[in-house]
């Protein structure tokens, strides 16, 4: 039996990538500068079903598309590798399994063929428009769950823990914990306390999927995860294979370390693209009798039913169809749909977003937050500004930092300027100068653009006691105002702002516009 240094060198190396997925996690933070470091789409940007998905929807290579080509040709090369060896959520899989204590040969299930058919109905899906990948992606999957769900939570923790301390009224233990406090606000807490809508969902799914390797080791990754359904598909004739020798007793101590669930020690249990390669088996093996080499000897068969493949690929087209004929998904119907800067027009948008949640972590404000149905089944988790959350910031232009598919756009500070997210609107039955002969002048004084998008008209009128009063009532110049939505966060009437922002005039529209002679659309 080998001492072990296969298993060792695996966890020494899935916990490096682990490492630097959270570092570079921590790194997409908002720190007071309009610049980022190296943003976590870094991994994104190495996934080739991403990439895939991206080609194939809209019909464009995403940034990192070289990068998801050396993956997937060092996957043809050497197998699922990044499977068992630098996923990082394949990594928290490897966790929370191992707080079970497993006896006995495991269970053996067809199930295998789910990710596949599920890969072919994503696909076919992307194939005329419907980017739905990114809701499965294992890489987009982790870092949004994280960075809408846990992220706000430990951050809402660490602020808790610090008032309880500064509530103790201990000198000695408070200048300890602002230096502990002061540390953590440099390296791992956000700049600000983030809030997210429906963070608590995204935290009960993703730990409703790592709970899963409590019923079965890798759960996701056997049954559920299309990336590694991909690199299955890819890796089929690896030139690196396991190899039994013929001093094997088909003990079944390989079956029982397994990470992939096969039924190693039969002669025909073992196949290519079910295999994580983390060479458990290997390590495990009393006799030395398995090992991993170069040969050339044939794939296996993947059987997975070509009616089943038929029927996913089916299903993925005719979800197109429904997504799209149903009134309550109309991504159309709601003009409070304000997209980042930079954002393209709604249906490109649709079919590059994946959904990764960088772009809502990085935002100064907080504004930017996760749809639900707001754009349509297919626009489920993409950003959506909601102003009475936050605004757009006028030198802010992160989110197209830090996006992986190019759904949003980088654009130069200058550029992001004249970018129009909507237009605001008055409602002069809430507005204090309009409604209440009180005076008011907030909305203009926030504005952000180098010509105030919002003007004044001193208007006399009459209060309750019929005493003339002189009000400044604010007007919106519609060839000015960007939609940011500054004066709809600061406007003082809290309940319902007597201003508000819809995505009428929007850049990236031609066809969402209020002025006729206005051209400025998507892409002028």
């Amino acid at each position: 039996m080998k001492s072990g240094m296969l298993i060792w060198a695996r966890r020494i190396t899935q916990g490096l990538f682990l490492l630097v997925f959270i570092l570079l996690f921590l790194q997409t933070e908002q720190q007071g500068a309009d610049q980022l470091g190296y943003p976590v789409k870094v991994f994104l940007d190495i996934d080739p079903l991403l990439a895939l998905a991206t080609l194939l929807s809209a019909h464009a290579l995403a940034a990192g598309f070289l990068l998801s080509l050396a993956l997937a040709g060092l996957t043809v090369v050497l197998g699922r590798v990044f499977c068992g060896w630098a996923c990082p959520l394949g990594t928290l899989h490897n966790l929370m399994g191992a707080l079970r204590r497993w006896r006995g040969p495991q269970r053996v299930r067809g199930w295998f063929r789910a990710k596949y058919l599920l890969l072919v109905f994503l696909l076919a899906g992307s194939a005329v428009g419907l980017q739905l990948t990114g809701l499965f992606d294992p890489l987009s999957l982790l870092a949004r769950h994280l960075a809408l769900g846990p992220y706000p939570a430990l951050n809402y923790a660490a602020n808790s823990a610090m008032d309880a301390v500064y509530r103790v009224d201990r000198k000695a233990l408070t200048l300890v914990a602002e230096a502990m406090f002061a540390l953590l606000k440099k390296s791992v807490l956000a700049f600000q306390q983030p809030h997210f809508a429906q963070g608590s969902l995204l935290t009960a799914l993703l730990l409703a999927i790592l709970l899963l390797n409590l019923s079965e080791r890798r759960f996701w990754c056997r049954y559920l995860c299309p990336l590694g359904a991909l690199l299955g598909l890819l890796g089929r004739r690896a030139l690196l294979k396991r190899e039994v020798a013929e001093g094997c007793n088909a003990c079944g101590v390989c079956d029982r370390e397994c990470q992939g669930g096969l039924p190693a020690s039969r002669e025909t249990g073992w196949i290519s693209s079910e295999c994580l390669y983390c060479m458990a088996c290997d390590d495990a093996c009393p006799k030395n009798a398995v090992s991993f080499g170069f040969t050339r000897q044939p794939a296996e068969a993947l059987d997975l039913g070509r009616r089943r493949v038929l029927l996913a690929g089916g299903t993925g087209l005719a979800a197109v169809a429904v997504s799209r004929a149903t009134p309550a998904f109309d991504r159309r119907a709601n003009p409070g749909l304000l997209r980042p800067p930079g954002a393209r027009a709604e249906p490109d948008f649709l079919a590059r977003c994946v959904k990764c949640g960088e772009c809502m972590k990085v935002c100064t404000t907080n504004g930017l937050q996760p749809t639900l149905l707001e754009a349509g089944l297919e626009g489920v988790w993409s950003p959506v500004l909601v102003p009475t959350r936050g605004y757009c910031e006028f030198n802010c232009t992160l989110c197209g930092q830090v996006c992986p598919t190019g759904a949003i756009q980088k654009l130069t500070p200058a550029a992001k300027s004249q970018w129009r997210i909507g237009t605001a609107m008055f409602d002069r039955g809430r507005c204090l100068p309009h409604a209440h002969a009180t005076p008011c002048i907030v909305c203009e004084e926030v504005c952000p653009t180098p010509t105030k998008a919002i003007w004044f008209e001193e208007v006399v009128v009459r209060d309750r006691a019929g005493q003339a009063v002189t009000v400044k009532q604010p007007h919106v110049d519609l060839k000015l105002c960007i939609g940011c939505g500054i004066c709809e966060a600061k406007c003082p009437i809290g309940d319902r702002p007597a201003v508000y922002v819809t995505s009428i005039g929007e850049t990236r529209s031609r066809q969402n516009q209020m002025l006729l002679e206005d051209s400025g659309g998507y892409g002028s």
